[in-house]
C-alpha cells in the first residue's frame, strides 16, 4: 500500500486523484487532505477516505469543519502551517501537489526536504523556482513525477533515453478560441473562456489554456523537469488532444504518447510508476479519427512567447510573471478586467520588476508578493 497526501483535494485534479484512490482496490491510502474553501465537499471526502489530517486554508471554514467532523479521528489544521504538516508527515510516501498557483511551492519544498516523492500537478512550483526545487529533490534523493498530461507524456516517452533527446514537442489543444483573431478576442467573456473543448479542469488553468499562458508555463516546467534548453522545446497545436506530447531523439525517431483526454490516466501513472495498473476508463479508438497539428498563433496568443521569454531571462522574473498572471486571471473571472488586458497587465508588471538571482525560498516569496501587490495596484488604477 502506498500512502499519500493530496494537497488541493476539492479541485479538479484533487477530486480525480481521489477517484484513482477509490478505484485502486486498497493499494492507495490517504493520510492527509487539504482544501481551500469548499467545506461541504471536503467533509464528504473526509468521511469517505478517513484521513488523519485535514487542512483548510480559510480559518473560518476550518472552525466550521471541525464541528462537522467531531465524530471522526481527524486532526483539522489551518493554512500554510497545516499544509506543511500534511506534506511532511512521517507516514506519507508521496505528496500530490494539486493546489492552484504558487501556494504549492512551500509545501513541495518541505515535502522534498522530508524525503517525500512528489506527484506534481502544480506547474507554478517549477515556474517560480524550478532550479531550487529540482536541486532540493536531487539532494534528498526524491522523485518528481509529473501529473500534467503533457509532461507525463514526455516522461513516458523518455524511458531511460534522457541523454539522447533532440527536441521535446509539447502539444496544446488551442483552447476554446483556436483560430480567433486578436480583434475577435477583445469580446471574450469569462463564461466563454471557461468552456474548454476537451478537458475538464479548474477555472484558473482553464483561463490559462484559453490565453495559452498555460502552455508557456508548461515550457518552463519542461525545461526544469527534463533538463533541456529552451531551444529544445517546441509547441504544436493539436485540437484533438489525443497525442499528449512527443519526444524527438538524435537518430530522428519521434515517440509520442497517446490516450483519451482524461487526467486520471497521468494521475494514476504518477502514483503507480513504474507499474501500470488497469482502470475502468474508456479505451482509445483511433478508427475514423484524424490527428492534426499546427503552429500556435503567437500574434493572437502572445502569452506563450512572453512566458518563454521570461523563462529564458530567469531569476525572479518567471515567479513575478506567474504571480501577476494569477492576479489577472482572478480579476478577469470577477469581471474587473477584459480578456486582452490580462497580457497587458502581466507584461507591465514584469517590465517594472528588477530581476534578482534566486538564492533561497525567501527571494522567490518576496518577488511573488511584490508582483501580486503591483499587479493589483495596476488593476485598481483602471
Amino acid at each position: 500500500m502506498k500512502i499519500i497526501s493530496v494537497l488541493g483535494s476539492t479541485g479538479s485534479i484533487g477530486t480525480q486523484t481521489l477517484d484513482v484512490v477509490r478505484n485502486s482496490e486498497g493499494k492507495l491510502a490517504v493520510y492527509a487532505l487539504s482544501a481551500n474553501s469548499r467545506a461541504d465537499l471536503f467533509e464528504q471526502q473526509i468521511r469517505e477516505f478517513r484521513p488523519r489530517i485535514a487542512v483548510m486554508m480559510q480559518e473560518e471554514k476550518a472552525l466550521y469543519l471541525k464541528q462537522q467532523v467531531v465524530d471522526l479521528p481527524v486532526k483539522v489544521l489551518v493554512g500554510m502551517e497545516g499544509l506543511l504538516e500534511a506534506a511532511t508527515a512521517a507516514e506519507v510516501d508521496t505528496v500530490v501537489t494539486a493546489v492552484s498557483g504558487s501556494i504549492g511551492l512551500e509545501p513541495t519544498l518541505a515535502a522534498l526536504n522530508a524525503g517525500k516523492n512528489i506527484a506534481l500537478a502544480n506547474k507554478e512550483t517549477l515556474v517560480a523556482a524550478g532550479e531550487l526545487v529540482m536541486q532540493t529533490a536531487e539532494r534528498n534523493g526524491c522523485s518528481i513525477i509529473p501529473v500534467d498530461s503533457e509532461h507525463s507524456a514526455v516522461f513516458q516517452c523518455l524511458s531511460g533515453n534522457e541523454n539522447a533527446v533532440k527536441k521535446i514537442i509539447l502539444t496544446a489543444s488551442g483552447g476554446p478560441f483556436r483560430g480567433w483573431s486578436r480583434e475577435r478576442l477583445a469580446e471574450v467573456t469569462p463564461v466563454m473562456a471557461l468552456k474548454h473543448p476537451n478537458w475538464n479542469m479548474g477555472a484558473k488553468i482553464t483561463i490559462d489554456s484559453a490565453t495559452m499562458m498555460n502552455k508557456g508555463l508548461e515550457v518552463i516546467e519542461a525545461k526544469f523537469l527534463f533538463g533541456v534548453d529552451y531551444d529544445q522545446i517546441d509547441v504544436l497545436v493539436h485540437p484533438q488532444s489525443i497525442v499528449h506530447s512527443m519526444v524527438e531523439f538524435r537518430d530522428g525517431t519521434v515517440l509520442a504518447q497517446l490516450g483519451i483526454p482524461d487526467m486520471r490516466i497521468p494521475i494514476q501513472y504518477a502514483l503507480t510508476y513504474p507499474e501500470r495498473w488497469e482502470n475502468r476508463l474508456p479505451e482509445l479508438s483511433l478508427a475514423g479519427k484524424s490527428l492534426t497539428f499546427e503552429k500556435p498563433d503567437l500574434a493572437a496568443f502572445p502569452f506563450l512567447k512572453f512566458a518563454c521569454s521570461c523563462g529564458q531571462t530567469g531569476g525572479t522574473l518567471p515567479a513575478v510573471m506567474n504571480a501577476a498572471n494569477e492576479i489577472c486571471v482572478h480579476a478577469f473571472l470577477a469581471g474587473r478586467i477584459k480578456y486582452l488586458e490580462m497580457h497587458e497587465l502581466v507584461e507591465r508588471t514584469c517590465q517594472a520588476h528588477q530581476v534578482l538571482e534566486i538564492k533561497d525560498l525567501d527571494t522567490v516569496l518576496t518577488a511573488d508578493r511584490w508582483a501580486r501587490e503591483y499587479a493589483a495596484s495596476q488593476i485598481n488604477l483602471g
